[in-house]
């Protein structure tokens, strides 16, 4: 507890040892009472922080502990996935196109048994075949696959396929080659893309094309329309 202040307004004459007694005396008095009143304050403030934390205290044990409310005005926002990664969507696109076709397939029981060798689909007539010889569908996209390796030829054919029937185009030709540049003079690619073009559920049909487009060394392909 600080000693508090006494101030004494203007001077004080003292003309006597007497004079002096009574001054002393009004000046411990001053004192006296200062100090009365300032420890009289600080036992009621002292009181007070008592009763605060008294009823804190009793709040707590009658309520328990207390969560703050949330606030309804905030609205709870779904955290945003990461976009794919390019790179990991392309690796899976290529699985998935490598898959979609096999070198193991046997073609051979599926082609018209002519010279030419073309395929169609059960429940698609002879027609669609001989049309698609005389040239009466326009050939809308092209593919050639000369110089590819397997792999690459494979995964380029199943792609150019999804895309074309993706965007509704109906006839297509695939150039594949003779095979005058492989060993033997044999037409590896050729029959390799017959059995991939057979696996694949977008092809209706398809015929060597006209010598004009390629003859032995390409097909003319029909895709089903488009969903």
């Amino acid at each position: 507890m600080s000693t508090p202040v006494i101030k004494v307004k203007g001077p004080v004459k003292v003309n006597s040892l007497a004079g002096l007694k009574t001054v002393q005396r009004e000046i411990a008095a001053r004192i006296a009472q200062e100090t009365k009143r300032a420890a009289e304050q600080a036992a009621e403030q002292l009181r007070a922080r008592r009763q605060s934390v008294s009823e804190r205290d009793l709040f707590i044990r009658a309520a328990g502990t207390v969560q703050p409310l949330p606030d309804k005005r905030r609205a709870l926002l779904k955290k945003e996935r990461p976009a794919p990664v390019v790179m990991r969507y392309q690796h899976d696109e290529q699985a998935v196109l490598h898959e979609a076709i096999s070198d193991e397939f046997d073609v051979s029981t599926l082609l018209d048994t002519d010279e030419l060798l073309s395929f169609r689909r059960p429940g698609i007539g002879t027609d669609v075949t001989r049309k698609l010889r005389r040239g009466d569908w326009s050939i809308q996209r092209q593919l050639d696959l000369h110089g590819l390796r397997r792999d690459d030829a494979r995964e380029a054919l199943s792609s150019f396929i999804r895309e074309a029937h993706k965007h509704g185009i109906r006839c297509v030709r695939v150039v594949h080659g003779k095979g005058l540049g492989s060993p033997g003079k044999a037409p590896i690619l050729k029959s390799r893309v017959h059995s991939w073009l057979v696996q694949k559920k977008e092809v209706l049909a398809f015929v060597q094309a006209k010598p004009a487009d390629g003859g032995a060394g390409a097909l003319v392909v029909l895709l089903m329309a488009a969903q």
